[in-house]
């Protein structure tokens, strides 16, 4: 590093007082980060020679000298050596405190600096050069050795020292290091490291650890400044505590396997067997707020949950005021009653050796008549439609009312797609329709399969099985005059059998669940039956309207 003639040396450190107050001998130390001869802070030197107390103990000395070698490298022998020296106290008791620096980092051909400044406010240096790290780690630290040999516990504390060093870097291990402070968007993501991957230099002391994080199997090292804010205004810079960005290190012992492979912490689901897991958000940011998203994200990241549906929203949250009851118990909206999950429990479909593809997640039933509104002979896809959006609603994608029929047409009207006249109408609507109401309400895309026939219907049984493990959202079905809700699709690829679990919305009894499902409301329609009737129409050409999950949490 360049020096001037005039030898200027800065005390970043106000604590440096105590050299004049202890004795012995202390170590200087400086940062690399910060501008040439600046003093941060010291280290009393523990070893010294036996002949000479003001000597230090070189060899006993090496974490000194290694963090030496850190922060300039091996090279360091051309860096510069300050050093200071106490003078014999004046009259009032004080002693003069001089300090010296040789410009090749020898010990000879020591030249006195010509001035020392204190900072005022050392904070703000180290504020805009570097960053302030402290780290708390509390762990039981056992330490066994016998009575009667009490040097034996330095060989004692070495080997817990030890022991805790390779637990910390077990491959059942892994560090979750996130910002502490509030997420924003576009903010770091937390970053998880394994135990695998903290493997110290050969020049350090045993027991000082280095995280590094592998991507693609290259270590990468992951500085500070990544989980900081971007600005920071230095003229308000009251203390350290209060406006140090703050970075969190949780570590995580993952109990849920035993093999040695590095792998995040897991969660382990037994059947009949569910954990809650209690979340605390800020109600300030409201549960639809942008602001949440990226709390969300992380917690889904570090519980192992999918990120492409809501499992952590507020609307998620257990009511522990109701009684668990049967998935078919009847919800309020509106209202009036409705039945969920009508498709549990139904008998089989007659498929031999086929596979069966359901719905994911709960529904409920809307079906013609119900809310006392009369829709006999049109509203068939409304109730579909309705059917659908209450999926997204028990799925907690979205938290609006399930909209009426003229609600449906309002959102039609509005997107422009219908004149203001439809409102109020018993006009019918189809598949197309359904996916813009489900755009503008929802936010939902949709995927539409046309076919010429009914008979080419079972040809879709492979893609509708691939989208209902995948998406698992209900489909509507819309031939001719008729619009049904598809449930689910079993499928024998061998023998191209399959069945479609129909739930149709034309029933106008009263929800008597044993009436829908013997009566044939809800259940498994072969495209021909036994009897050889058709179910679909051939001279009818059909819509499929396949509503995508959406991802996000």
């Amino acid at each position: 590093m360049g020096i001037q003639n005039d030898v200027e040396i800065r005390i970043l450190c106000r604590k440096l007082l105590i050299l004049k107050k202890e004795a012995g001998l202390q170590w200087l130390i400086a940062s690399p980060f910060l501008p040439s001869l600046s003093i941060v802070s010291t280290l009393r030197c523990l070893h010294t020679t036996s002949d000479d107390p003001l000597s230090p103990h070189l060899p006993k000395e090496s974490a000194v000298r290694n963090l030496r070698k850190i922060l300039y490298g091996n090279g360091n022998g051309d860096q510069v050596l300050v050093g200071a020296v106490l003078g014999l106290t004046d009259g009032s008791g004080e002693r003069d405190l001089q300090f010296f620096i040789s410009r090749t980092g020898k010990s000879r051909n020591l030249e006195k600096a010509s001035a020392v400044v204190y900072e005022t406010q050392p904070e703000k240096q180290v504020w805009e050069k570097g960053c302030i790290v402290r780290c708390e780690l509390p762990l039981n630290l056992p330490l066994y050795y016998a009575s009667n040999n009490p040097k034996d516990v330095e060989d004692a504390y070495t080997r817990a020292i030890e022991g805790v060093e390779h637990k910390l870097r077990d491959p059942q291990v892994a560090y979750v290091i996130e910002a502490q402070s509030k997420p924003s968007p576009g903010g770091p993501e937390p970053v998880i490291i394994h135990g695998t991957e903290l493997e110290p230099p050969a020049e350090l002391p045993r027991n000082v650890i280095v995280l590094e994080t592998a991507e693609e199997s290259l270590a990468k090292s992951i500085t500070c400044s990544y989980f900081f804010v971007e600005t920071k205004n230095i003229s308000s810079f009251t203390s350290v505590e209060e406006d140090a960005d703050k970075i969190l290190v949780s570590v995580m012992f993952n109990r849920s396997r035993s093999n040695l492979k590095p792998a995040a912490p897991t969660a382990e689901f037994y059947p009949g067997f569910v954990h809650p897991v209690t979340v605390l958000y800020e109600l300030s940011y409201g549960e639809t707020e942008m602001k949440q998203v990226e709390v969300r994200r992380s917690l889904h990241l570090r519980l192992g949950l999918p990120f492409d549906r809501p499992l952590l929203r507020i609307a998620n949250a257990i009511n522990l005021s109701s009684v668990k009851g049967n998935t078919r118990d009847k919800s309020n909206r509106r209202g009036s009653s409705l039945l969920k999950d009508v498709h549990q429990g139904i008998p089989s479909s007659g498929v031999s050796g086929g596979s069966i593809s359901l719905i994911q997640g709960s529904y409920e039933y809307y079906h013609y008549l119900h809310d006392g509104f009369d829709d006999s002979g049109w509203g068939c896809a409304y109730r579909s439609l309705q059917t659908i959006i209450s999926w997204f609603r028990e799925q907690h994608y979205t938290s609006i009312d399930v909209p009426s029929h003229r609600e449906i047409q309002q959102a039609l009207v509005e997107i422009g797609d219908k004149d203001p006249s439809f409102i109020g109408s018993r006009e019918w609507i189809g598949a197309i329709e359904l996916s813009f109401v489900l755009d503008k309400l929802l936010g939902v895309s949709c995927k539409v399969i046309n076919v010429r026939s009914g008979a080419e219907l079972p040809e879709k049984c492979r893609e509708l099985a691939l989208h209902f493990e995948t998406q698992g959202t209900p489909i509507m079905i819309g031939g001719g005059v008729l619009a049904y809700t598809l449930l689910g699709v079993d499928y024998n690829e061998t023998s191209g059998d399959c069945a479609f679990l129909i739930l149709d919305p034309h029933y106008t009894g009263n929800d008597d669940i044993k009436k829908i499902v013997n009566g044939g409301w809800c259940g498994w329609k072969k495209a021909v039956d036994s009897t050889g009737k058709h179910f679909f129409l051939h001279d009818k050409f059909y819509n499929l309207l396949l509503p995508q999950r959406p991802n996000m949490v």
